[in-house]
């Protein structure tokens, strides 16, 4: 019954945004870009794209491919993130962005014996408080909570925990270089006491280079450091994006391959794989 929760209430948040933000296309049939002026082009919003504190409502659909899991490397996992990113005018200064990650896992033998799941992981929310305007210096920032749901419909989907902490993203873009980094640490506070307490630090440095053409070239890792068990993850990834339209809505598409420079014992390894669509949508708040 637990379960069965879990994945209705998902799937109904999912489904309201999936179903309301093309409503708002219909009504406004137009995009609005970073602060008060729109996007100039197609280059310009390519660019914005690569700016997490961007003032666009987008639903990114990220899939992700890993392999040789586990102590026998046997194992694999594809997981597909689905990441509504929606701001929020809360004054003439200050935004608040809402960037949401809803993973749906696939995964096989990653421990011995273990099978096959399919599920919801724990759903990860983050706040940032940014202002409006950058800085004299031309830097972006934005701070604010990180939330951890133990959303998951299987054991091995994730840690069936409550967390939190804080988040941070700083930001400067030079001509048509984007680069900065996102941060993050989560506590547990509350959760199954029979399975391990979280306390993990999340590390994002992210460059992109985009072209007048709408094409952009990106460099990232997704790094973490998990303090209760002394491991670190480092997966370093590039990936290439074109932006395209979709009869008025504009569409990110990406394809980029990772490797793992650092990863715990039973964890993944070598070569990962990356496809991921962004939808652009106008903003409903």
């Amino acid at each position: 019954m637990k379960d069965a929760q879990r994945t209705v209430s998902c799937l109904f948040m999912l489904s309201f945004l999936l179903m309301a933000a093309p409503f708002a296309w219909a009504q406004t049939g137009e995009t609005k870009g970073t602060g008060s002026a729109s996007p100039t082009g197609d280059a310009d919003l390519a660019q914005e794209l690569s700016n997490p504190l961007a003032d666009l409502m987008t639903i990114p659909f990220q899939m992700n491919y890993d392999r040789d899991i586990g102590p026998l490397d046997d194992g694999w996992k594809l997981q597909t993130n689905i990441q509504p990113v929606i701001p929020f005018h809360l004054n003439d200064n200050l935004n608040l962005i809402s960037r949401t990650i809803i993973p749906v896992i696939d995964q096989k033998d990653i421990f011995p014996g273990s099978g096959s799941q399919f599920g919801l992981g724990d759903i990860n929310l983050s706040l940032f408080f940014s202002p409006k305007k950058p800085t004299a210096g031309g830097l972006t920032w934005g701070v604010g909570p990180v939330l951890l749901f133990p959303s998951a419909t299987d054991d091995l989907l994730g840690a069936d925990k409550w967390g939190a902490g804080p988040a941070a993203v700083a930001l400067t873009t030079r001509g048509r270089w984007t680069v900065g980094m996102l941060a993050n640490h989560i506590w547990s506070y509350a959760g199954d006491s029979d399975r391990q307490d979280i306390s993990s630090t999340f590390l994002q440095p992210f460059a992109a280079y985009t072209w007048p053409s709408a094409w952009t070239i990106s460099l990232q890792s997704e790094s973490s450091y998990n303090w209760k068990t002394k491991n670190w993850s480092v997966p370093i990834n590039i990936g290439v994006s074109k932006l395209v339209k979709l009869g008025k809505l504009p569409v990110s598409l990406q394809a980029g391959v990772g490797y793992w420079a650092e990863s715990p014992e039973t964890g993944p390894e070598g070569f990962r794989f990356r496809l991921q669509a962004t939808f652009v949508l106008p903003k409903l708040f």
